[in-house]
This record gives structure tokens, C-alpha cells and sequence, in this order.
């Protein structure tokens, strides 16, 4: 007997494997997914502008990469001795205006080249409130501390989202025409907007990706249920954080779990499992490392390492070797 409702989600018609190249963008639920095809060492490119919450910004972002557009100094601004982008995250700020510029310009170049030729793009809708710049009209990516009377708030409506993206895809698909895009809505509830706004936010957000997938067909777009998931699989707040709003660390491996039985070929995933038990060898740390079991353990490690190598040679596994063959060379001195 069935403990709960679980989410029936189809099989996506194409599989990412590691011949593939992935490029994530949005909310701070992207990162935690990112991360986890990241440290299973998939080719991917996860936010290429930082986390950004809303459909607006994530198509501004993507329109900038397309363009290949090059920022400039007179689109910074500084503020309590930080050079910041309303376009990008806090991670791209620095008290040096040429290092800020630096980081973002390098990224967009090599983002750019990456979603020339990615096969998927995933794109993570958090909210449909947005902060429009009042000076400028622009709908920014962060207020950066802005205090937010400089800004109006508003939601977007269905209408908007989707007349946006379908222009966007558009030219996306004019550049690439083999990307498939697949949308998802955030399980990470925006709680500052409110308990009802939260949710007509969401539910605007999924009326808009259902009429864009509807619109371009499911040959091109798919919609992957992580808010669901949550919502209905994982209907207790035992799966949220501290803060009771994002996910805990059980829940995002649940979730990925569901992405990866549906999106990921079972190829890859079987390669993936031999990478995440060496992953968690680099973490082992013996009760006694002169001990010849411990040897052994390096040893068999470098001896996995090869034969991984040596059927998949695209995988970087350098930092692994170097690790092991690092704790080899201190047994051996010992």
C-alpha cells in the first residue's frame, strides 16, 4: 500500500548522457541539480549570470549570450564599495570595477560558445515577481541591497512570459537548432511575497510553460515536476531546510534521483555511479593511514581511475589521480 501520492513522469523522448553538454539556468534549486551533474562530472554550464529567480531575467540573460554582449563600466554601479550588475549575481561584484567587468565578460564568452552547441537547456522559474529599476524601467536580475523604494514591484502575467520566450526560443533554435529546453518550476517558495502570492506566482508561472510546451511541442520542450514533487511526494517539512522554505539535502537527492531515472540514460547512469563511489573515496579518511589496507585502498582507487580513463578518456578525472597518487607518495615516505 502506497504511503503517498507519487508524481507520474513521463520519459523524456532524448536522454542527456556524457556526450552531451547541459546548460542550467535559474533559481538557487538550478545550482543544487547543477551541482549534483557537476560532481558526477557531466558536461554542464550552470548559471551563467548567477541565480536569478524570475522568467524575465532569465530570457534578459540569455538574449545578452546570444548577442555575445560585452558590459561596459558605464553598466555597473557602486554601491557600499562594491562594482555591481543588476543584470548579474553578488558573485560577479568586487571592490575592483575591472575585475567585476572581467568576470563577467569572460563568463558570457564562454557561455556563449557552450549554448552554441549545448543539446539541453534547463530553465528553473522561481517567481513571477519582478523589481523594475524606477530610473530605468529595467527588470533586474538583483537589487543588490537597492533599497527597494528605487524599484517597482510587480508580477508578470502569463501572457507576458510567454509572448517573451516565444521570440526567445525562437532565436535560441535559429543559432541551435538541436537544443532541447526543458522547463521546470522551483519547489523553493518566495514566502516574502506572501502565502497567496507565492502561489499565484507559481501558478502563473506553470500555466505559462504549459502554453509554451503546447505551442513548440513536446519534440523540443519537456517539463521536468520538481514543485510537484515537493508539493505532493514529499508533503512534510522533514524535506525543508532550517528556514522551513528551501529544500533539505534529502530532498534534493530525492528529486534528482526522479531527473536522473527520467532524463539521464541508463548508460550514463551506471558510469555515474562508478564516479560517485570514487567520489566518495576522496573522502574516506582511514583510522590509520599506515596501514597496508589503506595502501590498498589508494591502490585499487588509481587501478578504477584507469579503467574509467580508459573507457570514457573525455572524463577529467586528474584531480582524483592526483589526490591518490598524493596519499601513495606520503605512504610510501612513512
Amino acid at each position: 500500500m502506497p504511503f503517498f501520492t507519487e508524481i507520474q513522469i513521463p520519459e523524456f523522448p532524448w536522454k542527456l548522457d556524457y556526450s552531451k553538454s547541459m546548460m542550467l539556468m535559474g533559481s538557487c534549486f538550478t545550482e543544487n541539480i547543477g551541482q549534483k551533474l557537476l560532481d558526477l562530472k557531466f558536461d554542464v554550464d550552470m548559471n551563467p549570470f548567477g541565480i536569478l529567480y524570475n522568467p524575465e531575467s532569465i530570457a534578459n540573460s540569455l538574449r545578452i549570450l546570444l548577442e555575445k554582449r560585452i558590459f561596459t563600466e558605464n553598466e555597473l554601479f557602486n554601491d557600499h564599495g562594491l562594482w555591481n550588475s543588476y543584470y548579474h549575481h553578488s558573485r560577479f561584484s568586487d571592490i575592483d570595477r575591472n575585475a567585476t567587468l572581467r568576470k563577467i565578460n569572460d563568463r558570457i564568452t564562454s557561455s556563449y560558445k557552450f549554448l552554441k552547441s549545448a543539446n539541453f537547456l534547463v530553465l528553473t522559474f522561481g517567481t513571477a515577481w519582478v523589481y523594475e529599476l524606477k530610473n530605468t524601467g529595467q527588470i533586474v536580475s538583483n537589487c543588490h541591497k537597492v533599497p527597494v523604494s528605487e524599484f517597482k514591484r510587480f508580477r508578470l502575467g502569463v501572457h507576458e512570459i510567454t509572448e517573451v520566450y516565444r521570440d526567445l526560443l525562437e532565436q535560441i533554435w535559429n543559432q541551435n537548432p538541436d537544443l532541447k529546453v526543458i522547463f521546470t518550476v522551483s519547489p523553493i517558495r518566495h514566502w516574502k511575497d506572501g502565502a497567496t502570492e507565492n502561489q499565484l506566482s507559481k501558478a502563473t508561472l506553470l500555466l505559462a510553460i504549459d502554453q509554451l510546451i503546447r505551442g513548440f511541442g513536446d519534440q523540443v520542450c519537456g517539463y521536468f515536476p520538481s514543485y510537484e514533487i515537493l508539493m505532493d511526494e514529499l508533503r512534510d517539512y522533514r524535506f525543508y531546510a532550517g528556514d522551513m522554505l528551501h529544500l533539505s539535502p534529502v530532498a534534493t537527492d530525492y528529486i534528482f534521483e526522479r531527473f536522473s531515472k527520467v532524463m539521464i540514460s541508463n548508460e550514463s547512469k551506471e558510469i555515474s555511479k562508478k564516479i560517485l563511489k570514487l567520489k566518495k573515496s576522496l573522502d574516506h579518511r582511514p583510522v590509520n593511514p599506515k596501514t597496508l589496507k589503506f595502501k590498498e585502498f589508494i591502490q585499487a582507487n588509481l587501478l578504477e581511475i584507469n579503467r574509467l580513463n580508459d573507457r570514457f578518456p573525455f572524463l577529467d578525472f586528474s584531480a582524483e589521480r592526483a589526490y591518490f597518487e598524493q596519499e601513495l607518495a606520503l605512504f610510501q615516505k612513512l
